[in-house]
């Protein structure tokens, strides 16, 4: 099971992605294409173009994780933004994806960052 701290941010490449590639084509990935750093503490979650695998790269301070979802029936609710290569996200938003939902819950409670007792 993925398991993160929830400060961890989870970048979404928008677009499908060549699921062929291992961790050193998928961090060629984000170093290029995405110009962000495939060391720091996230997670980079690509898609097929049939939208029923995902690959979620990670390091981890000595090496990278690769982790891979195949579904058996049906597909990810993945966000088709053809204008953005990446969106950044919470991880909330990535378990809504892995159980078969929307990035956007709109029925969703939000956030409390009010941290005072009245």
């Amino acid at each position: 099971m993925l398991e993160t701290n929830s400060d961890i941010l989870v970048y979404f490449a928008t677009g499908p992605t060549d699921l062929r590639k291992s961790i050193d084509g998928l961090s060629i990935l984000v170093q290029e294409s995405f110009n962000l750093d495939p060391f720091q503490p996230a997670l980079f979650v690509f898609c097929n173009r049939n939208k029923d695998k995902i690959k979620i790269l990670k390091w981890d301070l000595n090496g990278f994780w690769l982790y891979y979802k195949r579904l058996e029936k049906g597909t990810f609710k993945w966000p088709n933004l053809s204008n953005e290569k990446v969106i950044v996200l919470a991880q909330r938003n990535l378990r809504w994806l892995l159980d078969g939902l929307s990035i956007h819950q709109h029925l969703a409670h939000e956030a409390v960052h009010e941290r005072l007792i009245i």
